[in-house]
């Protein structure tokens, strides 16, 4: 299998003015500032872990580092806006002071936290929902910095009881392409597609989903995964979080060879490395 046929090699990402080719794969660094997120909860609450954190993930060889303060796995509490807020901006703040050089993206749903965090630092915004904030479109064509739209249905707390599709890999793309033309009607260009692993999907669909990844090149936009120790990585492999490492480079493997652009992960080194062996293909 030639390299044209693995990855994704013509699609770029204007950021602050640079372009930012995915010829090879690039890898996205998770780093939460929660005390409930599913892996690395209660972890990085204090800027000095915080810090620790973020300069291991840049010597690991992190493209872009994702912060995020609400915690999205299924069942999670809800959070106010200001707490969410209230956390993730003092992050974000110290992040982009301490190490410039690392792009940073803000995880939240909300436009308004979206604002506040490009403000102090982010140059990128992920957004869980897809645009549930009915103000985030707007937000993103003003602030006019990359967005990374994700499949999702419901909410963290409802998530679960919204697995019924008719065709999955079709109900995606059909979520997410009038949401793409929605935003380049507004002038938004950059656009990143996540096809929300996890995300009001079962077990099963999510394997659907990773054999058939190829499908979203139709929509012409750059292909983040998000598969880091998953729970229908450790659920297959009867672990936990803890020992899902394995089973996520084989998912983040399968996900190159069917066209992923980015990776989003906890472990920054392993990432890396998969990268690096499955471009010698």
């Amino acid at each position: 299998m030639s390299q044209s046929k693995v990855f994704s090699s013509n699609k770029t990402l204007n950021l602050n003015g640079k372009l930012l080719d995915f010829t090879i794969p690039k890898v996205m660094g998770i780093l939460n500032v929660t005390p409930d997120s599913f892996y690395d909860g209660g972890r990085f609450m204090e800027e000095e872990n915080i810090l620790i954190q973020a300069e291991k993930m840049i010597r690991e060889g992190a493209d872009f580092i994702d912060i995020g303060a609400y915690s999205t796995r299924p069942g999670a509490a809800d959070l106010s806006e200001a707490i969410e807020i209230e956390r993730i901006i003092p992050a974000i703040k110290a992040v982009h002071q301490k190490f410039p050089e690392i792009t940073l993206s803000v995880d939240t749903f909300r436009s308004t936290v979206a604002r506040e965090a490009v403000k102090v630092g982010a140059s990128l915004v992920n957004d869980i929902s897809g645009g549930q904030d009915e103000k985030m479109f707007a937000a993103i064509a003003e602030l006019q910095v990359p967005y990374i739209l994700m499949h999702m249905r419901g909410t963290s707390q409802t998530m679960t009881q919204l697995t019924q599709y008719d065709n999955l890999i079709k109900d995606i793309t059909d979520f997410l392409h009038p949401k793409i033309n929605q935003l380049h009607h507004l002038g938004v260009k950059d656009i990143i597609i996540d096809p929300g692993f996890g995300f009001a999907k079962t077990v099963d669909q999510n394997f659907e989903l990773l054999a058939n990844l190829n499908y979203f090149k139709i929509l012409e936009k750059p292909l983040l995964v998000g598969l880091s120790r998953k729970s229908f990585v450790w659920k297959t492999l009867e672990t936990d979080p803890e020992g899902a490492l394995n089973g996520t480079i084989t998912a983040n493997t399968i996900a190159l060879l069917n066209g992923a652009s980015i990776l989003r992960v906890h472990d920054v080194k392993e990432a890396v490395a998969c990268i690096r062996m499955v471009s010698k293909l």
